[in-house]
Parts: C-alpha cells; structure tokens; sequence
C-alpha cells in the first residue's frame, strides 16, 4: 500500500510538472486595435513585435498578434474591441485616445497597454501617473503637448507669417485640447488662429485650398486618419504652396516641410517592454505610465528650396534628421 502511494504521489507530481511545462509553452496572444489604417502604422506594429521576440515572445512560436484596424472611422472602434475582448486576448495594445476609450469601456479585466496623447489622469484612464491602478497603464507620447513647441518651431522658421491655420479631424476628442494650446503658444505673437476640420479626402482638399495665395502656415493636430492621408496632405500643401509643420518624421519622409515630435521608435519600445511585463505576470496598477524623453526634429531642404524657404542655421543644427 505504501508502494503504491509512493507511485501515486510520483505521477501527480510528474503530471504537475507536464501541466506546469504546458503553461510555460502555452501561445499567449496580444490584441492591437489602431484608429487608423494597417499602411500607416505597419512599421510601428513590426516595432512592437521585434521589442517583445526580444523579450522572449517571438510572434507564431510563443505569441500570436491579433491587430485590429479602424481605417479612420472612429465609430468602428468599440465594435472592433469588442472582438478583441471575446477572443480573448491576453494583453491589449492600443495606440490613440479614441482606441484605448474603445477598449476599456469594454473590458476592466484584460490589461490594456496605451499610447496617448493627452493626460491619462485627466481623462480619467488611470488614477495617477505613478500608481496607475485598474487595469490600463501604458505610454503618454505628448503630442498635444509638444504642440506649442511645433508652434514656437514654425515661428523660427517664418517669423513674420501673421496667421496660422490648424488642420484637425472633428471627430478626434483631442482637437479641442490641442487647438487651446496652438493658440496660447501663438498669443504673444499676436498670431491669429483658424481651424480647418477635415475628416474626409474632400475636406482635406479643399482646406488646403482655401489658404493658396494667403500668407498663412498650417499646423497638423495629430490624428490617425491624417497619418494615413501623409502623401494626399503633402501633395496638397506642395500644390498649394503652404508651409506646414508636422509632428511625425513620416510626413518629412514623404515630402513635408518640417516636423517636430516625439520619438516614434521611443514610444514603440515602452509598449513593447511593457506588454512583455504583462505577458510575465506583471500588473499594469503596478507599471507606472511612462513619459517620452527624446524629441525629434526633421526638416526636408529640398521642399524648403521649392517653396523659397531659407531654413535659419539654428534649425539646422538642432534638426535630428535633414533631409537633402
């Protein structure tokens, strides 16, 4: 009898350890839901899938990626978490305000990992920044912040443009934030502020085409739909002949003038090691929301040239990236 519950004993413990292996081995999934469109933010998502194979979660071997996308319509969001939600996946990373809104009116129980532009507290995401509670912590990338200072760049550049326009998508909830800021940073310039809302290829159009001819520069607020129109929005201010300043690198890239912003591969990474964490067994109450510290300036001389824009030595030589 005592044999036999030694043997007994032994195969529970075996049958532990199988179980425990199993657990171990188990492909774990990470939801993604983006505002905007897969051609738009595709390099940033291989970013975050490299930032967690080196943490040991390589994609297909030991984590499945589940992105969803919602190709600029904002109302398609709460459908497309919803989905994430009833997989469901392990973690969930979700990059703009409209997407992580989305995502946690539907679930308060799978950790969320964020991007987002604006004050996570103030939004009421997260009860503070260093001690996140809940189920949601993640990355504030400031881009409605360091929008004055996109403000202040533009002015360097044409000090004596006497209005500025600002081009937003009225159905981003950042847009009225944003717009206070750009016009604090303008005030001691006695520049005037108008808003040019677009949330369609036509409305793009025809905003830029009510500036031709005027003495006026353009101000991009941030907006996943904007990202994915890059190459519309830089032809447009190339044939109309107006200066803009942008606030990703991506815009540069394609054409733009000039952009100011935050780190894009910065932020990718925070999400990644954060995701991992998660993944490990940590809890996002615990992870404290993590701010940006590298700021990035790119300015394409070649577009300067074509509007007969001489870019002062100083921004030269704070630009990050020059594009000839």
């Amino acid at each position: 009898m005592r044999r036999r519950a030694v043997l007994a004993g032994a195969g529970a413990s075996a049958v532990a350890a199988l179980a425990g292996r199993a657990r171990a081995q188990a492909m774990r999934s990470v939801g993604y839901l983006y505002s905007g469109t897969m051609a738009s933010f595709e390099d940033n998502l291989a970013t975050l899938k490299r930032g967690l194979a080196e943490a040991g979660y390589r994609e297909g071997a030991t984590v499945a990626f589940v992105p969803r996308w919602g190709d600029g319509a904002y109302d398609r969001l709460p459908a497309l978490a919803a989905e994430l939600v009833a997989r469901p996946v392990d973690v969930i990373v979700t990059v703009s305000l409209s997407a992580v809104q989305a995502v946690r009116a539907a679930t308060h129980e799978i950790p969320i990992v964020f991007s987002v532009g604006v004050d996570p507290v103030e939004f009421g995401l997260v009860g503070s920044l260093n001690r996140p509670g809940g189920n949601l912590t993640g990355v504030v990338n400031a881009r409605t912040a360091v929008v004055g200072k996109r403000v202040q760049v533009l002015h360097e550049l044409l000090p004596a443009t006497p209005t500025l326009a600002v081009l937003g998508n009225p159905a981003n909830p950042n847009v009225s934030a944003t717009l206070q800021i750009i016009r604090a940073a303008a005030a001691p310039r006695a520049q005037s502020v108008s808003l040019l809302e677009a949330r369609d290829d036509e409305a793009i159009e025809r905003a830029f085409a009510t500036l031709a001819g005027r003495d006026t520069a353009i101000v991009l607020i941030q907006d996943p739909f904007f990202i994915s129109r890059r190459d519309q929005i830089v032809a447009a201010a190339a044939r109309h002949r107006v200066p803009a300043v942008y606030d990703r690198r991506e815009f540069v890239l394609a054409g733009g003038l000039m952009s100011y912003g935050v780190s894009q591969a910065e932020i990718d990474g925070h999400l990644a090691r954060y995701a991992a964490r998660i993944l490990d067994g940590a809890k996002p109450a615990d992870l404290p929301v993590v701010q940006p510290t590298k700021f990035e300036l790119a300015v394409n001389l070649n577009t300067a040239r074509t509007l007969g824009i001489a870019i002062p030595p100083t921004l030269l030589g704070a630009a990050d990236e020059v594009i000839e």
